[in-house]
């Protein structure tokens, strides 16, 4: 069911002209990078997001955009927003770990977690994932350590799966009449390629540029429905997490909202795992057996 068909176009409060926000794409990298940041812990829960008028400055948007990005968040369960009394962090990422890696936090957060693998001189990253949504995002933040000499690999190589874009997912989908039955499916396939493209864009211009000798990077597709997230830190490390099934309202880039079946995958808690150099430990076992599986569909499956 379709719900709330209005079309956003003026910036509600201001002098009725909006900054050029470019459509669906402004949206898409206001609501991708707030997610990031709340998934990291850049908003602490119970702490207040800073205000509309804040954020269009900040990234450039009108206000209409900034509000549009604040319900989908409101939506996903991420922020509670008020009006007149703004909007509160209701959760971040939950990363549990039987490793303090971040002890200046008390926890672990992924972007920390990525940022140490790429510390190493041979950074290996493995992803099996639903998107490469949140990955784009955190490739970028390393390029940018790597252009102002904060780290320095020598070589990096990312193998990724992906789900093959002729499976027909169970999600996401819009729950009654749409008219098409494929259109939030084909909308997230465009975001997954923009960000694939994106991340690659980046990886190969820091090789292009010298900044980095050696980069390999592979993207392969599976004929596999992702019901979990995993990340595999070269060979030693691994993040693990379920995709757990919500309905919540997907607003469109035409501002219409679609109820929806969907996963967050940014929202999924995770596990984390450390191979620590006893191969009977549980960290090591496990570490060890997803490797074997990402290595085994990436070898019979993909494509």
């Amino acid at each position: 069911m379709l719900v709330g068909c209005k079309r956003y176009g003026r910036d509600v409060g201001g002098t009725g002209r909006a900054p050029n926000d470019g459509g669906g794409r402004e949206f898409l990298r206001v609501s991708e990078q707030l997610r990031a940041r709340l998934s990291d812990g850049f908003y602490h829960v119970g702490g207040m997001l800073p205000t509309q008028r804040e954020l269009a400055a900040e990234f450039g948007v009108s206000r209409d955009t900034v509000q549009r990005v604040l319900r989908e968040l409101v939506s996903e369960g991420w922020i509670e927003s008020r009006q007149g009394s703004g909007s509160r962090v209701l959760k971040t990422q939950r990363i549990h770990s039987s490793t303090a890696k971040d002890t200046r936090k008390g926890r672990v957060t992924l972007g920390p977690l990525i940022g140490e693998a790429f510390e190493h001189p041979e950074v290996s990253l493995d992803v099996y994932t639903l998107t490469s949504e949140s990955l784009d995002t955190h490739i970028r933040l390393q390029a940018e350590r790597i252009r102002t000499g904060s780290i320095a690999p020598q070589r990096i190589n990312l193998r990724m799966l992906l789900p093959d874009d002729s499976l027909t997912l169970p999600y996401p989908r819009a729950v009654g009449e749409t008219g098409d039955p494929l259109l939030l499916l084909k909308r997230m396939q465009d975001i997954t390629r923009r960000h694939t493209t994106s991340l690659q864009s980046v990886l190969r211009a820091l090789q292009a540029e010298r900044y980095v000798p050696s980069v390999e990077i592979e993207i392969r597709h599976a004929p596999l429905t992702p019901t979990f997230k995993l990340y595999l830190f070269n060979g030693v490390e691994a993040l693990h997490g379920p995709y757990e099934v919500i309905e919540r309202r997907i607003i469109l880039d035409d501002g219409r909202e679609v109820e929806a079946l969907d996963v967050l995958g940014l929202g999924a808690t995770l596990m984390h795992h450390v191979r620590d150099g006893n191969e009977d430990s549980q960290g090591s076992v496990f570490v060890d057996s997803m490797q074997s599986w990402f290595d085994s569909v990436w070898t019979r499956l993909a494509q």
